[in-house]
């Protein structure tokens, strides 16, 4: 996977987790595409048996969304997307 560093978005993907059994395919997908992660957060909330993953991403939106997808595929995980403003098209 080449980083296309031509139309990218910055995105927050927010995902929450209530199987910890899903944590080993989700740490997998976010090592593939580890490229396009600026960082991320986990914070586990034992009173609700979940835990809430951060995930900010500098990539093309076919790859956010990609992500995306594969997370919510994962029983137990849902996930949304949070993109900034495209600057590329205000800065025209």
């Amino acid at each position: 996977m080449g980083k296309d560093t031509g139309n990218t978005r910055v995105t927050l993907v927010g995902i929450i987790v209530e199987d910890k059994e899903a944590a080993g395919r989700i740490n997998g997908l976010l090592h593939e595409y580890g490229e396009y992660i600026i960082g991320r957060m986990g914070i586990p909330y034992h009173e609700k048996q979940m835990s809430i993953i951060s995930v900010v991403m500098d990539a093309p939106q076919e790859k956010v969304s990609a992500l995306s997808g594969k997370l919510g595929m994962i029983p137990g995980v849902s996930s949304k997307c949070l993109y900034a403003p495209d600057t590329q098209k205000t800065l025209k």
